[in-house]
C-alpha cells in the first residue's frame, strides 16, 4: 500500500457524542477538511470500537477522505466501545434506525452540504445496504464492500439452508467477545463500569437466535435488501472478491437495482478492502475509485464513472491449487448489462448411469477457510484427495479457454433411503499432472429443496430433482 502525505485540503480532527432522540449519544470521531465552504459527509458505522480495534484503518481512510474534501465520520453502533446505550441483536432495528438518526445529524451540520454517503466493509458494508433500504433522504450514495443482500442465504449463517457450523459459531464467539470488552475511561470519565455492567447484563449471544431460525423466517428477512430492491434509492457502488463469500451479491444487486445508480467490481480478492495488497492480488487503487463515486453522486461532479461498465469483473486465468497466491493471472472485463450478452450459458451432461455417493464424514477437510483473510493458509489446496472421496464427472476441454462468469448450477436426480441428507457440489479446474484446483462449490440441504423458508423431508426410497447454485 502506497501512503499519500500530501493533499487538497489540511485536515482536522474531533472526538464527538452524538445525540439520539432517547438521550443517548453515540462515539463518534470526525476528520473534516479546513474550509470555510460547506462538504458532504461520508459515514463508517460499527460495533466495533473505533478508539482502538480499527483505528489503524480508521487512520487510513477517513484523513484520506477528508485531505479530498469530505467530512469523514466514524460511529460506534450503540452499546458497543464507547458508545452509550445496551447492545443489540445483529443489525437490529434499533441499530438501523440509530443509523439513520445519525445520518440525520451529520446533514444538518453547519460544516455540512446536507449530502451524506456512507460505506464500509462487511458489517460496515451490510448496514450501508440495510439503510439505504430505508431511504434516509440526506442519503445520496453508498459504497458497499463484501457485503450480502441475504442475510440468510449469503451470510456467516446458513447456506442452502445447512448451518454453517465454523462461521456461524466462530463469529458468533468473536461478537461475544467483542460486545464484552469494557468502555474506554479515558474518554467515558467514571461512569465506564456502570456502563460496562450493564452491557454485560444485557448480552445475548448470537448464536442462541441463530439456531432458533433455521428457516429463512421473518426473523432473516429483516436487513436482507433482497427483499426489495426497489427501497433502495441511493446510489450504490457494490465491490467483492471471487475469494471473499459474499461475491454473489455483486451480481445481484447490478441485475436488481437501477442501472442508473447501480455499479459492480469484482476482483480476485479475498475478505479485504481491494487497496491492502493482501493476497490475493493485484490490487487497485480503490480510496480513488470511491472518490470518484463520491464526487460524483455528492459533489455532482462528472467523474466518468457513469459511463463505466455496469459490472467489471476480474477473470482469473488458469492457475495450480495453492493455499495463498501474491496474485493470480487474468484480465479485467467489463460488462454493460447482467445477465450478459458475453456470457452463454453452457450445459454438461453428467455422464454414466446411476452412481452411489458414499462420501466419508471427513470430506471437506481440505476446503480451505470460508473467510480467506489473506493469510497464508486460507485457500484450499489441490483438491485430488477430496475428489477421490466424493462422486466426480469430468468434462472435456477444448483448446480454447473457457471462462466462467456468474453462478454454475447443478441439477442432480437423486434417490435417498433418509428423510434427511445434502448435497454438495464442487467445480473444480483439473491440470494435465492432475492438479485439482477449486473453483467454487455449493451447498444444498435437501429438506430446503422445496424454499429456503420451509422444511420438507424427503420420502425414503423416492427419486426427485434437485437443482441449486454455486456460490
Amino acid at each position: 500500500m502506497n501512503i499519500t502525505t500530501e493533499f487538497p485540503y489540511e485536515t482536522t480532527h474531533e472526538d464527538v457524542r452524538i445525540p439520539l432522540s432517547d438521550g443517548t449519544r453515540l462515539y463518534a470521531r470526525i476528520w473534516r477538511p479546513l474550509t470555510d465552504e460547506p462538504v458532504p459527509a461520508l459515514l463508517e458505522y460499527l460495533p466495533y470500537r473505533l478508539s482502538d480495534w480499527t483505528a489503524p484503518r480508521d487512520w487510513q481512510r477517513h484523513p484520506w477522505y477528508a485531505g479530498h474534501g469530505y467530512a469523514s465520520v466514524r460511529v460506534d453502533v450503540r452499546g458497543h466501545g464507547n458508545s452509550e446505550g445496551l447492545p443489540g441483536d445483529e443489525y437490529d432495528a434499533q441499530e438501523l434506525a440509530d443509523g439513520v438518526a445519525v445520518i440525520h445529524w451529520l446533514a444538518q451540520q453547519e460544516w455540512c452540504s446536507g449530502r451524506v454517503g456512507m460505506f464500509g466493509i462487511s458489517w460496515g458494508g451490510f448496514n450501508s445496504l440495510q439503510i439505504a433500504a430505508l431511504a434516509p433522504e440526506p442519503l445520496k450514495a453508498i459504497v458497499t464492500v463484501c457485503s450480502a443482500d441475504d442475510r440468510y442465504d449469503n451470510d456467516v449463517h446458513y447456506m442452502g439452508g445447512s448451518v454453517l457450523a465454523v462461521d456461524m459459531h466462530a463469529w458468533a464467539a468473536t461478537m461475544l467477545a467483542f460486545v464484552c470488552r469494557p468502555p474506554d475511561p479515558a474518554q467515558v470519565g467514571d461512569d465506564w463500569k456502570e456502563m460496562w455492567l450493564k452491557r454485560l447484563e444485557a448480552v445475548e449471544p448470537f448464536s442462541h437466535t441463530w439456531l432458533a431460525h433455521q428457516s429463512r423466517d421473518a426473523y432473516w428477512k429483516h436487513g436482507s435488501v433482497c427483499e426489495d430492491y426497489g427501497a433502495i434509492k441511493a446510489s450504490v457502488l457494490a465491490v467483492g472478491g471471487w475469494h471473499d463469500p459474499y461475491r454473489d451479491t455483486v451480481l445481484r444487486l447490478v441485475e436488481h437495482l437501477d442501472p442508473g445508480r447501480v455499479r459492480g467490481i469484482i476482483g480476485p480478492w479475498s475478505h479485504q478492502y481491494p487497496d491492502r495488497g493482501l493476497p490475493p492480488g493485484p490490487a487497485i487503487g480503490f480510496l480513488q475509485e470511491t472518490l470518484r463515486w463520491w464526487d460524483q453522486h455528492l459533489k455532482g461532479k462528472e467523474t466518468g464513472v457513469m459511463r463505466e461498465p455496469l459490472l467489471r469483473s476480474w477473470i482469473s486465468g488458469s492457475h495450480p491449487p495453492a493455499t495463498v497466491y501474491e496474485t493470480l493471472p487474468g484480465r479485467w472485463v467489463g460488462d454493460a448489462s447482467w445477465p450478459s450478452e458475453n456470457v452463454n450459458p453452457v450445459a454438461y451432461a453428467l455422464q454414466g448411469g446411476e452412481r452411489i455417493v458414499a462420501s466419508p464424514q471427513q470430506t471437506g477437510l481440505d476446503a480451505g477457510r470460508f473467510f480467506p483473510f489473506g493469510n497464508e493458509a486460507d485457500l484450499p489446496p489441490d483438491q485430488r484427495d477430496e475428489d477421490a472421496k466424493s462422486v466426480s464427472f469430468e468434462f472435456p476441454v477444448t483448446d480454447a479457454p473457457i471462462e466462467i462468469l456468474g453462478r454454475p448450477r447443478v441439477k442432480l436426480r437423486i434417490r435417498m433411503d433418509a428423510t434427511r441428507g445434502q448435497a454438495i457440489a464442487r467445480l473444480c479446474d483439473i491440470a494435465p499432472d492432475g492438479a485439482s484446483t477449486l473453483v467454487t462449490r455449493g451447498v444444498l440441504n435437501l429438506a430446503a429443496r422445496n424454499g429456503r423458508d420451509r422444511t420438507d423431508d424427503w420420502t425414503p426410497g423416492e427419486t426427485e430433482d434437485v437443482v441449486f447454485d454455486l456460490n
